[in-house]
């Protein structure tokens, strides 16, 4: 937790737009209200820029000092600090106080670090950024905070489904199909574990005191996973049109394990993807070629399975393929270190169900991470089909493949 320099502090005072700066002539009348809002919402911190957010006291909301009109005195910078232990603002906000000259003249300056553990409430109440101005938190704003929690606490995939015995996972998948492929070989012989010891050193129960299955343990070896995640499945469907309300072709609802799940949906995808036969004329050359490459297909739906959220919604991961697109639709928009800006970016890449993503590359699913939308571009490009379109909001992130034109 570092000071900001002069040079930092007079940027955010002179951007008059910043969502990280907030301005109080001085400290009466409502100010003081206003003042322990911005802190709040400096400390939930909602746009993600995990650096400070800075209350300059004594500044002109043109990010001119109030100058002679106001004093920085030692009272003054006690009742600002007392804004963290006054017990209105909880969890407690991180934050410092200072007397720093700027632009010739004294300013209190406080500077508040985005909270490890949001959505952080004044007054019980979810104060937040929207631009330069503050603004109460919606639903999806505080379900978007508690994911942050999540992100830097424990992970949603790796907590236990409390009521669910250990009697609903698949021991047999587990010992024969599930071990053989995540544990090597010299490992499993040299192992004298029990079941139990080895459910909880794989993350499929919460321990051996607590034989609990995590959602983990649910979705890899559930006997019937959907009956504890209702969103636990993918469904399929196939449009014949461009258009919502034409004809259905196929429809299926794909659940159980995230192995069976995944393996069917690749049996749907290659019974549709359609090759069309082009015997050239002239000569003995057989020229095929798909309207979408099944690398592609594959890596976008399994990106759905693995970065969806599980948590607080019964939506499936939808694959609506129609005559002239597909759509893949993932419930939960971008997490932790992927924003909005930089969604499909090289580098950038978080997991919103880290034990999740080793899993689908224990059972094979997936050989690299953060390459998933890389090889989906290079594959559809290959293949002369028009770069994967995205479309990239809080709730979901909806994929658009569409098909290569002959």
């Amino acid at each position: 937790m570092k000071a900001l320099t002069d040079e930092e502090l007079l940027t955010l005072l002179d951007n008059l737009e910043s969502d990280c700066a907030e301005r109080k002539q001085s400290w009466r009348g409502d100010a003081p209200e206003k003042g322990r809002q911005a802190v709040c919402a400096f400390a939930n911190d909602l746009p993600n820029h995990q650096t400070p957010g800075v209350l300059f006291v004594g500044a002109r909301d043109d990010g001119m000092p109030t100058g002679g009109e106001f004093a920085v005195t030692d009272e003054l910078l006690m009742t600002l600090a007392d804004i963290k232990t006054d017990g209105k603002t909880v969890p407690p906000p991180t934050l410092t106080v200072e007397r720093r000259v700027l632009k010739g003249q004294p300013m209190a300056v406080v500077t508040t670090w985005p909270s490890d553990s949001p959505p952080v409430r004044y007054e019980g109440r979810i104060w937040i950024r929207i631009g330069p101005r503050r603004g109460l938190a919606s639903a999806q704003d505080e379900r978007i905070l508690n994911e942050k929690r999540r992100h830097l606490d424990r992970s949603f995939d790796t907590r236990p489904l409390r009521g669910c015995t250990v009697d609903e996972l698949n021991r047999g998948f587990f010992q024969q199909e599930f071990l053989p492929q995540a544990v090597a070989p010299d490992v499993l012989q040299a192992n004298g574990r029990s079941y139990e010891e080895q459910l909880a050193s794989l993350g499929m129960i919460a321990s051996v005191d607590d034989p609990t299955p995590t959602v983990l343990g649910m979705l890899t070896l559930g006997k019937s996973p959907r009956s504890w995640l209702p969103g636990a499945y993918v469904q399929f469907l196939r449009v014949q049109g461009t258009e919502w309300g034409d004809p259905v072709l196929d429809a299926a609802e794909l659940d159980g394990t995230l192995d069976m799940v995944l393996r069917r949906l690749d049996d749907k995808l290659k019974a549709h993807l359609a090759t069309a036969v082009d015997f050239t004329s002239g000569t003995v050359v057989e020229r095929r070629a798909s309207a979408y490459p099944f690398s592609a297909l594959q890596q976008v739906v399994r990106n759905a399975v693995m970065h969806r959220t599980y948590e607080g919604t019964n939506a499936p991961v939808r694959v609506y393929w129609f005559d002239d697109r597909i759509e893949v639709h993932s419930p939960g928009g971008p997490y932790g270190a992927v924003t909005k800006q930089n969604f499909g970016r090289p580098g950038a890449s978080d997991y919103r169900n880290p034990a999740l993503a080793a899993v689908l590359r224990d059972l094979g699913f997936v050989q690299r991470f953060g390459f998933g939308i890389a090889e989906a571009k290079r594959a559809m490009q290959a293949n002369g089909n028009p770069p994967p379109e995205f479309q990239v909001e809080d709730q979901f992130v909806l994929v658009t493949l569409r098909k290569a034109i002959p």
